[in-house]
């Protein structure tokens, strides 16, 4: 039988200002990125997004993006390999820190920001752009 992932980014909000309707749209979905913080999300609402996610059995994965609160992770940054490597490895960390304390690991996915999946806010070939992805869930 085929499945279908119904996936969302989720845990935008930041701080005082709030985005979207996570506690509405997650018994809806089946995987949920989940904002690091770079772009949006806070550790508290990390948290608070780590265990709606549990709650309603939905996969978690990450989305990290730039360090570009103010730009919403869509700016252009320069930004080297080993830089944007670091950055998805950080923020990474800090939604699977969370997972284990409500009893469930993190996917071993990531899904980018937009700017940070076009190598900094620069356009490349798609092949291109996803070979850094690659290496990066591999290791």
């Amino acid at each position: 039988m085929k499945k279908i992932d119904l996936n969302c980014d989720m845990g935008e909000s930041y701080g005082a200002w709030k985005m979207g309707d996570d506690a509405g749209v997650m018994p809806l979905i089946t995987s949920a990125n989940i904002a690091c913080g770079f772009h949006g999300g806070d550790p508290a609402t990390i948290r608070k997004t780590v265990r709606l996610a549990v709650d309603n059995g939905v996969a978690i994965g990450a989305h990290p993006s730039l360090p570009d609160i103010q730009g919403f992770g869509r700016r252009v940054m320069k930004i080297s390999p080993q830089d944007m490597y670091d950055l998805v490895v950080y923020q990474a960390g800090a939604v699977e820190a969370f997972a284990p304390r409500r009893g469930r690991a993190a996917a071993p996915r990531e899904m980018p920001r937009r700017a940070l999946q076009h190598g900094g806010g620069r356009r490349r070939p798609r092949r291109k752009r996803w070979r850094a992805r690659r290496r990066i869930s591999a290791a």
